[in-house]
């Protein structure tokens, strides 16, 4: 495959960021959850308001991979104080990464988890820690595969379903 490209999200790529954001969530969970839930996450989890909020945010970074100048996927990292939970100043969060279906299983997640890990060192991070859905099995076993174990569970709100999401971490030190 032709090189994977990653570039760090600005906001003037705010509408890039909302449609790979919208595209690969659609992708990933409409199978398993109410229209009118997703639809409501869709629009609110990507609004122009809230996605300006989070690249503004000087401890949220959000980064694309690029193939032909094509946005095929995402990461979006968190650190201190805008971490979802724990805000443990010696811990990187990855909040999200996705990959546009049609490149799964083509190295584009191993690269963007590269730059998170990457990332999570040169801030001296001690740990790396995110949440993963329990029926994602996908993503559960690439992160297992990368080093990481359960810790926790929380619940992750998806309209009007609540979700149990895996919290597992991998320690750097």
């Amino acid at each position: 495959m032709e090189c994977i490209q990653i570039k760090r999200v600005t906001l003037s790529d705010i509408s890039q960021l909302q449609n790979i954001g919208r595209q690969t969530f659609q992708e990933t969970f409409s199978e398993s959850n109410s229209e009118e839930n997703m639809k409501n996450y869709l629009e609110e989890g990507f609004s122009t308001a809230k996605l300006t909020t989070e690249l503004n945010d000087e401890n949220s970074e959000f980064y694309f991979a690029t193939l032909e100048n094509q946005v095929i996927g995402y990461l979006k990292i968190n650190f201190g104080e805008s971490q979802t939970e724990l805000k443990d100043s010696k811990a990187l969060e990855i909040e999200r990464i996705y990959v546009s279906k049609e490149f799964h299983g083509k190295n584009v997640g191993q690269v963007l988890y590269d730059k998170a890990i990457e990332i999570a060192k040169q801030k001296n991070a001690e740990y790396v820690w995110l949440g993963v859905w329990e029926e994602n099995p996908r993503a559960i076993s690439f992160y297992t595969k990368n080093g990481f174990v359960a810790f926790d569970k929380h619940i992750f709100r998806l309209g009007d379903d609540e979700q149990t999401d895996i919290m597992m971490k991998l320690k750097l030190v």
